[in-house]
């Protein structure tokens, strides 16, 4: 039990099909209620599928987990809340999360007891959703749970275990246990969202490799009333933890969490026994400081993936489908990201406007942003933890440089942060054939921007709606819409739609007259061009949807 939390306990319900014995054939079926497997079935339910969700247990996560939210996953929750939240001017999911959390941006790394380096992860301004926020896990699966049950195309079944499955060409059949016993379901389509140990994983024979690390981390989150800025604070060998590294953050309800590294060999037992964890406390914050603990745990971790993220009609997401070290808050974040490069896709193939080939899309995308942060976690624990005398040698001496030297600054790796990975060779791009300045070429997530609308100002991420969007710079285009199939892309204008209040959105996307770009519905840059040609967006939007190019 939490000082702070108690867990709720969710009603476990027979189905109808359960009642009548006979299987029922859904749409989807996403397993695990996870903060990746709510999200999915958000996504999918806005987009006007109905989706069935089991998950074995009947309350959100236990402990310490997941706690650093990254700006571009509030911006997927803002978009699919603002469909929940109905036009009424209530709270999207995102805004409610930013509304709870603690916002922060700033970072500061400390060698020995020296601070050496200060960094701003979101420098500019003109964005609605902050740089991160620190939130505990319980409180957002929550928060997306009640989403769910609120939603009418959702049915969230608690106490629902899937013992087997089995693909046919046009479906899978899962066996799944319940408190009343064991019935059978069927789904067109399964989103694996069970998590690391992932059963489905088995259940299909996926391959799921990479590297194990020996280190063990301690997580003690402690309940302390201070006066400290929401920042990111990390240490590598300070006076009160020698040859090893320290983390703090500040959550919600006066709860902070302190990383300590241990080691290798480190007893797992031995240092989660309450006296032991209360002296690295008192070390780190201060003899003085007066404090509660929260929650104890020992943690070691992986960085590998999934071999293929799309297995026949089975789809591995969040860490059923990759694991990363929990520096640099990729986790969660890339899971919500795999959500979002999904649920459009899926949406399309069961509404027959893309061919199924479109999910293979799937795993050419998201395996190459795994593969992205799977590097990148990797190199900051090789930063964090040298494994011989000449990688802490370079470690400690870039950090000593740090200090001082601005070309050392970049070297310093305490975890690089969550960011979203452009899909720069993704086959749904169309390659541009113009020049443009800055950096949102074809598979890079749409930048925001503030704009003005009906004489409210907003913010450009609101106004891309759930499909194609055709974002207009310069004189109107002659229609409002091209289409390929039933599938249709929306002019937004910049000047009647919009209008660019601040001049941001030009300068973001090179916005200068007859630049058009074509924005996929999970707000990826899909095409660019400085003219308004049908033809080429046709053929374009054909691409993305995963026709033939």
């Amino acid at each position: 039990m939490l000082k702070t939390y108690t867990w709720p306990r969710f009603a476990y319900r027979q189905s109808d099909e359960q009642k009548i014995g006979r299987p029922q054939r859904h749409p989807v079926v996403v397993v695990g209620a996870g903060p990746i497997g709510l999200t999915a079935a958000l996504d999918c339910a806005q987009r006007g599928l109905d989706v069935v969700v089991l998950d074995d247990n009947d309350t959100v996560s236990v402990g310490s987990r997941a706690v650093c939210y990254a700006k571009r996953p509030l911006e997927i929750w803002d978009r699919i809340g603002r469909m929940g939240a109905g036009g009424s001017g209530a709270p999207t999911l995102g805004e409610r999360f930013v509304e709870r959390g603690v916002s922060w941006k700033l970072g500061r790394v400390y060698f020995r007891d020296e601070l050496v380096y200060t960094f701003d992860l979101l420098p500019e301004a003109h964005h609605k959703m902050p740089a991160m926020i620190n939130l505990q896990q319980y409180h957002l699966e929550e928060m997306l749970v009640a989403a769910c049950d609120a939603h009418p195309r959702i049915d969230l079944r608690w106490k629902h275990r899937v013992l087997s499955l089995a693909q046919h060409p046009d479906h899978v059949v899962l066996q799944v246990e319940t408190p009343d016993g064991i019935f059978r379901t069927e789904a067109q389509w399964v989103v694996a969202c069970d998590g690391a140990n992932s059963e489905l994983r088995r259940m299909v024979g996926a391959g799921f490799s990479g590297q194990f690390f020996q280190d063990r981390f301690l997580i003690a989150d402690i309940v302390m009333k201070r006066d400290m800025p929401a920042e990111r604070r990390f240490w590598f060998d300070p006076p009160f933890h020698r040859g090893q590294s320290v983390l703090l953050h500040k959550q919600p309800d006066d709860v902070w969490r302190v990383d300590f590294q241990l080691g290798w060999d480190a007893d797992p037992e031995v240092e989660k026994q309450p006296e032991r964890v209360r002296q690295r406390v008192r070390a780190a914050l201060g003899d003085d400081v007066e404090f509660e603990l929260e929650w104890v745990s020992v943690y070691q971790f992986a960085c590998r993936r999934i071999d293929r993220f799309r297995h026949g009609r089975v789809l591995f997401a969040g860490d059923a489908a990759h694991q990363v070290s929990p520096f640099g808050a990729r986790g969660a974040n890339t899971g919500v990201q795999d959500v979002d490069n999904l649920a459009w896709k899926l949406a399309y193939v069961l509404q027959g406007l893309a061919p199924e080939s479109l999910l293979d899309s799937y795993h050419d995308e998201r395996a190459y942003a795994a593969d992205d942060n799977l590097r990148a976690s990797t190199r900051s624990t090789d930063f964090i933890t040298p494994k011989s005398r000449g990688s802490r040698l370079y470690r400690d001496a870039v950090l000593g440089l740090a200090k001082t030297e601005p070309f050392a600054r970049p070297l310093v790796n305490s975890g690089r942060l969550s960011t979203p990975t452009p899909y720069l060779h993704s086959p749904l791009n169309t390659p541009d054939e113009s020049h443009f300045g800055g950096t949102l070429c074809p598979g890079s997530v749409c930048a925001d921007a503030p704009v003005q609308a009906g004489g409210r100002r907003g913010w450009l991420l609101e106004h891309l709606g759930e499909g194609f969007t055709l974002l207009a710079f310069g004189r109107r285009p002659a229609t409002d819409a091209v289409r390929c199939g039933g599938v249709e892309a929306r002019v937004l204008h910049v000047g009647s739609d919009v209008l660019d209040v601040d001049g941001v959105l030009a300068e973001r996307y090179d916005g200068r007259p007859g630049t058009v770009v074509l924005i996929r519905p999970d707000q990826h840059v899909a095409a660019r061009w400085r003219g308004f040609d049908t033809t080429d967006i046709e053929a374009a939007l054909a691409r993305a949807l995963g026709h033939a190019a």
